[in-house]
């Protein structure tokens, strides 16, 4: 049986194996317990056990004294929207994001409306595991109820719409197709898109958690979408993954840009208008660092993981942010990554400048990223990443997770995985070949 995955922000696991009602419930009820007074907000990815867990949940929370609000299906951006707009106490979407869909989840939100930071998640962590997590009724509360939100999507809509000039891209009628991929993605995505005068086409729009393909937005699960967008004439492609918080591109063309291009693309027309400091998390690629110089914007890294990029987007009152699987954060929308906001912010590019989502694409720097794993028994690591720092020895060193090596125009990043007795190696050089050579070497030391 496969274990539970358990992170400083949630929880994933297979339904009915490792993820069933009683450890969401209780998972649930560790949250309730060190968040403050107040209302909780729920809502699912549109999983076909979303429904099931979301009960359960519901269930639980009002059991130990707390009303809940259901949102329903909702992409989770829109959800820390709700908790916001809510004034709830908290919020946890039931999602597994790009896991099979053989899996759920739990992603939990504090009362601001972000995914929780490290702290506050371990202390979560530590409840849900300790023997002191109390799931009884509440003796001071004598009646909770679940209400229903009748409209979970406005807010979020006027927020995404409020940063872009919607006229400039109506004029423009751009031919959309959007890969929802039957997550919560189509949900906001076709108001969004109509809202800016597109001709919209969407690939799996209902949301019921039935994938036409594997959920994550890489190159090879959309190899069908390639061909549709130039198929169906499209002046840009964009994909989704389950809970709408990645954005992955694909040109007029049907050539896949990736996830990696969302961010760059955004954060080179957002310095355009405005200048501010950046933050983008130590495995992403270096192309918004080199465009935060081009504008001369500082420019920060976070460790891996979004909570932590918030948490440095708020040290340094970031202007913008996100990290390089395809996951922006606009400070004016809500400090959470959000696909909504990469779409109107690429169209709105698209639109000002007068030109095709290939040509932003073409006119970043460019670099290659090579992606790979080395299995490793954990106690072994700290050793490893000593003997891996001696051996580059002329490299810049940054230990803010796990280890990162830097030269001109190239890095390498290895750190732990959290679930498995392997370390990731991440490069990212000028060619693919230089790129590999710097894995295959940490390979070697490791």
């Amino acid at each position: 049986m496969s274990e539970l995955i358990i992170s400083v922000s949630g929880l994933r696991g297979i339904v009915g194996e490792t993820l069933t009602p009683e450890v969401a419930g209780r998972y649930a009820a560790a949250f309730s317990a060190l968040a403050p007074e107040g209302t909780f907000v729920v809502t699912r990815d549109g999983r076909s056990s979303g429904e099931m867990l979301a009960r359960a949940i519901e269930d639980t929370l009002q059991t130990v004294g707390r009303d809940t609000v259901d949102a329903g299906v909702a992409a989770t951006p829109t959800t820390g929207v709700l908790v916001r707009e809510l004034h709830a106490a908290g919020g946890i979407q039931i999602t597994a994001s790009h896991n099979p869909a053989e899996y759920n989840g739990l992603k939990l939100f504090s009362h601001d409306g972000r995914v929780i930071p490290a702290g506050p998640g371990e202390d979560v962590l530590r409840h849900y595991k300790s023997d002191q997590l109390d799931v009884s009724p509440a003796g001071h509360r004598c009646h909770t109820d679940t209400f229903q939100c009748t409209d979970t999507i406005s807010a979020h809509l006027d927020a995404v719409l409020a940063t872009v000039d919607v006229e400039r891209i109506r004029t423009r009628k751009f031919k959309v197709l959007l890969d929802s991929n039957h997550g919560a993605g189509g949900v906001l995505g076709r108001p969004l898109l109509e809202k800016l005068g597109c001709k919209v086409t969407i690939l799996g729009e209902e949301p019921n958690g039935r994938f036409a393909h594997t959920p994550e937005p890489t190159a090879e699960n959309l190899a069908g979408v390639l061909d549709a967008v130039s198929r169906a004439g499209a002046d840009v492609g964009f994909c989704q993954d389950p809970d709408a918080d990645r954005l992955a591109v694909i040109d007029a063309a049907g050539r896949y840009l990736g996830e990696e291009y969302t961010l760059a693309m955004i954060v080179d027309h957002v310095l355009r208008r405005h200048k501010g400091p950046i933050v983008t998390n130590c495995s992403t690629s270096r192309m918004s660092q080199d465009l935060a110089e081009r504008y001369g914007v500082p420019f920060y890294r976070s460790a891996v993981g979004e909570a932590n990029v918030v948490d440095a987007m708020l040290e340094h009152d970031a202007i913008f942010g996100g990290e390089g699987n395809g996951g922006p954060i606009d400070p004016r929308v809500g400090m959470v990554r959000d696909s909504f906001v990469g779409m109107a912010q690429l169209l709105d590019a698209m639109a000002v400048r007068d030109t095709t989502i290939a040509e932003l694409a073409d006119e970043l720097p460019r670099y290659e990223i090579v992606k790979t794993k080395i299995a490793m028994k954990r106690e072994k690591i700290p050793v490893a990443l000593n003997a891996l720092e001696k051996h580059f020895a002329e490299a810049q060193c940054d230990r803010l997770d796990g280890l990162r090596l830097d030269w001109p125009g190239r890095w390498l990043l290895v750190r732990p995985s959290n679930t498995e007795p392997i370390v990731r190696a991440v490069a990212e050089a000028k060619t693919a070949a230089e790129a590999e050579q710097l894995c295959a070497a940490a390979a070697r030391v490791l």
